[in-house]
């Protein structure tokens, strides 16, 4: 396929998902949790946009026996949530083009450097599919950042390549 149909492929299939879900609400998990069951997941994310690509920044858990479920795409390992890390929706992660490199996440009026280490595909523990603007951001990052408490969890970010 060309990029220019690929293009406004995902132009389509995003606009059709901005119809159907609302801002901070995602996706509904009534019918998430049936094992053995496939659940799409979203192929295409937003354009990057040079110096500033908004996002939805989520927490991960990195850590062997966490939340996140098997070990990093792209170096088939744990990572400590300590580590200033992260998994990029599908789109974004593009393959795994972006393993390994440092991306720049601003909110909450500070900037922070964190590596990417996975895609946030969800294929794990029934979760639903990660939505295709997604940051998912160890402890650290969020510390780094200095949002803490109920803020912790969904938080609107906007990030770019280093």
């Amino acid at each position: 396929m060309s990029h220019k149909k690929m293009t406004m492929s995902c132009l389509v299939v995003l606009a059709l998902l901005l119809a159907t879900l609302r801002p901070g609400k995602g996706h509904s998990c009534e019918d998430c949790c049936e094992a053995g069951k496939a659940y799409p997941t979203y192929r295409c994310s937003p354009p990057v946009v040079a110096g500033a690509t908004r996002a939805i920044m989520t927490l991960n858990d990195f850590d062997e026996g966490g939340d996140g479920g098997d070990p990093s795409a792209c170096d088939a390992v744990f990572h400590r949530n300590s580590e200033r890390v992260v998994a990029l929706s599908t789109g974004w992660y593009a393959g795994g083009s972006r393993c390994g490199d440092r991306i720049r996440i601003r909110a909450n009026g500070r900037s922070v450097l964190a590596k990417v280490v996975d895609e946030c595909d969800r294929e794990h523990a029934f979760q639903p599919p990660c939505r295709n603007n997604v940051v998912d951001a160890s402890q650290a990052v969020w510390d780094a950042l200095g949002i803490t408490g109920e803020e912790v969890g969904e938080y609107g970010i906007t990030w770019s390549d280093c």
